[in-house]
């Protein structure tokens, strides 16, 4: 009887702790949610702070056919922009990234502990603390009114990000490569026709980490295009919207805007999210 009751009681204290958590969960992911019901119903609305979708009421496409139509603010000049930076910045980045997460894990040579140790730490400091120089660095080579200006930046540095790659190369057999290399195989067979068919999860990891952050970037892309209309990325150009005396005209467009420009990156997150999941957590198994 004592040992029923004994029982019962651990159950009902697991069950109120199970509630209290999903409690918990229920309420965050509606605090997470609500800025994102808010944009897409304000982007249906015809002014700012009216969302009604009442017969009669606020609910409108005007807002995402003024978007696509207005000369002073040339959204898809925009969006344009900001497709061609990410997409030539994910194809270089990710081959970089990969090819040097590679090399860190399966070559062994002087100082590569010392070099790997650095670039973390070089890593660690915020990028908007180099602008003025790579500013001045682009003005001399003649990008700093090039969206390519942009790309460039964007790929220099993007060596620094191996870690997560790195992990997860760490996790497949050495014997494959060894037994590749008897063949006759060299490092670069060995890499493109053995390792990289075996590493899709951090591929695709690779891929939407190095398309989804110039996507969004919006310091350093206001910084190079330093006010000219042509060069904005949707970042900047979104924001270029909400002047002080616009921001109740403009604030429905500019949230239909926000909503346009995150169907790329949702529809990329929903489809590779499965190895998105795998790439991180293989990446963090050991570095």
């Amino acid at each position: 009887m004592i040992k029923e009751n004994k029982m019962h009681s651990q159950k009902t204290r697991e069950l109120i702790k199970k509630i209290v958590i999903y409690t918990i969960l229920v309420i965050i992911s509606v605090i997470w949610i609500f800025p994102f019901i808010y944009l897409i119903m304000q982007s249906f609305s015809k002014s700012f702070n009216d969302y009604s979708f009442l017969p009669g009421g606020g609910f409108t496409f005007d807002n995402y056919i003024a978007l696509f139509t207005s000369v002073e603010h040339p959204f898809w000049r925009w969006f344009l922009n900001t497709l061609i930076i990410a997409s030539i910045t994910c194809i270089f980045q990710t081959i970089i990234v990969l090819m040097t997460s590679y090399a860190f894990s399966r070559l062994r040579f002087k100082s590569r502990k010392a070099l790997m140790k650095l670039m973390l730490i070089i890593g660690m400091f915020p990028g908007f603390l180099s602008m003025v120089c790579v500013y001045f660095i682009l003005d001399l080579i003649g990008l700093t009114g090039s969206i390519f200006g942009l790309v460039l930046v964007y790929v220099a540095g993007s060596a620094m990000n191996y870690y997560i790659a790195k992990g997860f190369f760490d996790t497949i057999p050495k014997s494959l490569d060894e037994a590749a290399m008897i063949d006759g195989a060299s490092k670069n067979t060995v890499f493109w026709k053995i390792i990289m068919p075996l590493s899709k999860p951090i591929v695709v990891y690779t891929i939407l980490m190095a398309f989804t952050a110039p996507w969004g970037d919006f310091m350093l892309a206001s910084y190079i295009a330093q006010g000219h209309l042509e060069l904005y990325n949707v970042a900047v150009g979104l924001q270029g919207m909400l002047t002080k005396g616009n921001i109740n005209q403009n604030f429905p467009i500019f949230c239909a805007g926000g909503v346009v420009t995150s169907i790329p990156i949702v529809t990329l997150f929903f489809c590779l999210q499965s190895y998105y999941v795998e790439g991180v957590t293989g990446g963090a198994v050991k570095g």
